[in-house]
């Protein structure tokens, strides 16, 4: 028997439901899979599956702008809630929060030592504040109440940093492309000899990041300076 559950889309009071298979869903949902066929248990839509009841073809229409099933069935997986299995609803919520702990220690900083808190404090200080992590929510719409849950246990500020960064010639094409990937450039100056000098804005957490991958590039010879 194949393993089935559901991916349902709302629309101005209307649901809309799809039969899926839940691996193949998922990794469709993530981006990691492209072939909807392979997905789908049936082609058909419901407003209820359970009865086995369907829309109409204008009902349809004012939701999704096409009568195409296909088409229909991916807005309704893309953009809809899938039920997830036990365990893909655990393993979901523990890459989100692994993700959400790696986005809070690259932005936010101590407000004292300007540094960033380490992952493992971050997480500890999740689980102590008992945040709850939504697996089909996006980073974006989580972090910002994750940090203030944070906030009552340990002291978060997002802030910017300006850093001046002179890279030696040999180094400077390789660097260059680091630099524009991790912040942004307020200031590029090619020397004559082939040096580069720059400023660079990134968030006060991923100093030491930058630090360390200039570091490597250039075998220990940028010169980084934060701004004052």
């Amino acid at each position: 028997m194949v393993d089935v559950t559901i991916a349902r889309y709302s629309f101005e009071g209307e649901k809309f439901e799809i039969l899926v298979k839940p691996d193949p869903a998922l990794d469709y949902k993530l981006g990691k899979k492209k072939d909807i066929s392979a997905v789908l248990v049936s082609e058909d839509i419901y407003t209820d599956s359970g009865k086995g009841t369907k829309p109409t073809n204008e009902k349809l229409l004012k939701a999704f702008k096409t009568e195409d099933l296909t088409e229909i069935a991916q807005i309704i997986l893309q953009k809809g809630d899938l039920n997830l299995t036990t365990d893909q609803r655990r393993k979901m919520i523990e890459e989100k929060r692994k993700r959400i702990v790696e986005f809070i220690a690259k932005t936010y900083v101590d407000p004292k030592t300007h540094l960033p808190h380490p992952p493992l404090r971050i997480e500890q200080t999740m689980k102590d504040a008992r945040v709850s992590v939504d697996p089909q929510k996006s980073v974006d719409e989580q972090v910002k109440d994750i940090v203030e849950n944070l906030r009552s246990i340990i002291a978060l500020k997002s802030e910017n940093l300006q850093l001046e960064i002179i890279i030696p010639a040999q180094f400077a094409s390789q660097s260059y492309s680091v630099l524009k990937s991790v912040g942004s450039l307020k200031k590029e100056e090619w020397q004559n000899n082939g040096s580069l000098k720059a400023i660079l804005e990134i968030p006060a957490a991923a100093r030491p990041n930058v630090i360390d991958r200039l570091g490597s590039i250039t075998k220990g010879s940028a010169t980084v300076e934060v701004m004052k």
